[in-house]
């Protein structure tokens, strides 16, 4: 009998997209033993991409607010099957997950799908996934799904890097090397590559043992933890917060706060955050043991 495979995303660049059906390939490869469905999720008005600047900085309050919008609704086949594994790709906006992301786990259709199913989650970001990842643990405990394993990758680039190829790509639609600047993103390599993390978890499931596969992903490179961008993220949900609801309860101010933190926002990445890493380099020998319990916990797929 044949064992049902769900594999649900979104993507606006087909990064993700190209990453998970590569993950899901082994279990393509097994036509006799699995039936792989896989559900795109569409919202109703869906985002621009490429970006216009405006746009995508104006995207921030809803994003890490988690409003959400309106989806087309998943297909009935989908809606009545029951499923053995989820893969669920997802992508970061905003240190949140996105707001297609948000909108399909609060429409109601994602209770149901997801409820004492083992699931595996698939980010593609830039870099700052970690505590994205903790918000979306929260939605999958609630709705009873059964964490399995996490993948995680990201721009192996280093930070001020991959902040300037990200915006380039977001806005102009241009991935490609040009001039200094590498191609943005994840590498085509990895991308390529990433077919080993579906063999990884298929072996786990056609043992039906899943409690060594977050080590063995782990083991494979699926999630690479820096301490930096992990303060980095934790100051930056303390100031998107004051933000976000400043933006979201002064509506007739709304264009020039937006204004005013596009221009924050840049300042912190390129004047706080080099702060930020020189206190974290001088605090180290303090905070070591920490770090290394901390980097432990994000890799695994506990929630605290």
């Amino acid at each position: 009998m044949q064992k049902n495979v769900l594999v649900i995303y979104y993507t606006q660049t087909g990064q993700l997209e190209d990453i998970i059906k590569n993950i899901a390939q082994p279990f393509e490869d097994k036509k006799d033993e699995y039936d792989v469905t896989y559900y795109n999720i569409q919202l109703k008005k869906d985002f621009p991409f490429p970006w216009p600047s405006d746009v995508f900085f104006d995207t921030f309050p809803e994003s890490y607010l988690q409003i959400p919008r309106e989806i087309i609704p998943p297909s009935e086949d989908i809606l009545s099957k029951k499923y053995d594994l989820i893969l669920f790709g997802y992508q970061v906006w905003y240190l949140t997950p996105s707001i297609p992301i948000i909108s399909f786990l609060k429409s109601g259709y994602a209770e149901n799908l997801f409820r004492n199913t083992p699931v595996v989650t698939i980010s593609a970001t830039r870099n700052m996934w970690m505590l994205s990842q903790e918000k979306l643990k929260v939605y999958l405990k609630k709705m009873d799904a059964k964490l399995i394993g996490n993948i995680a990758l990201v721009d192996r680039h280093d930070n001020y890097t991959s902040v300037l190829t990200i915006l380039r790509w977001l806005t102009t639609g241009k991935k490609e090397k040009s001039g200094i600047l590498p191609a943005a993103g994840i590498s085509d390599e990895e991308i390529a590559g990433s077919v080993k993390y579906g063999k990884i978890i298929e072996n786990h499931f056609e043992n039906n043992n899943f409690a060594n596969l977050q080590p063995d992903l782990v083991k494979n490179g699926a999630v690479e933890i820096r301490p930096f961008l992990v303060r980095v993220e934790k100051v930056g949900n303390k100031i998107f917060t004051i933000w976000s609801n400043l933006i979201i309860n002064k509506k007739e101010k709304r264009p020039l706060l937006i204004k005013f933190f596009k221009v924050y926002l840049m300042a912190a990445i390129w004047i706080i955050s080099p702060i930020v890493l020189v206190f974290h380099l001088l605090l180290a020998p303090v905070l070591w043991s920490k770090r290394q319990k901390q980097k432990e916990y994000l890799q695994g797929i506990n929630i605290k």
